[in-house]
């Protein structure tokens, strides 16, 4: 578990890298400039408590399960950010302002898109650490 805990965190800290990096080169960034917070490791890392949760929801149909990922994923990063916010004063990300889209600056109902396919992403990482780890 801690294995797959850590490649989660740092398949996380990838793609978000990816995204921000995307997203600096659509507003004309040439250095396609990138960030993340060392508090998203621990957080991506959490995907292997949805380990269980995908078993459960293997036979659904896929559009159940892509909107069950994103309930868990949104659930996941408001208490995750709420959480954050409540230790230290400030949640690594803010998204108050930023859309209308928002709820409390901690989760983005227009990202939906996104999580739903990210679920699926991490439906098959998972198998595929089943099978390299044999767990």
């Amino acid at each position: 578990m801690v294995y797959r805990f850590a490649i989660y965190g740092l398949i996380g800290w990838a793609l978000e890298i990816l995204w921000t990096g995307l997203g600096s080169a659509f507003k004309g960034d040439v250095r396609l400039s990138a960030s993340t917070y060392l508090w998203m490791f621990p957080i991506y890392g959490l995907a292997v408590f949805l380990e269980q949760l995908h078993d459960r929801i293997r036979a659904w149909p896929w559009p159940a399960r892509g909107v069950l990922w994103v309930l868990a994923i949104w659930t996941i990063e408001y208490v995750t950010g709420g959480t954050i916010r409540l230790l230290t004063g400030a949640s690594p990300w803010n998204y108050a302002g930023t859309t209308r889209w928002q709820l409390d600056g901690l989760i983005r109902l227009d990202m939906a898109p996104l999580w739903f396919g990210t679920g699926f992403l991490f439906e098959r990482v998972h198998d595929f650490l089943v099978r390299l780890m044999k767990v």
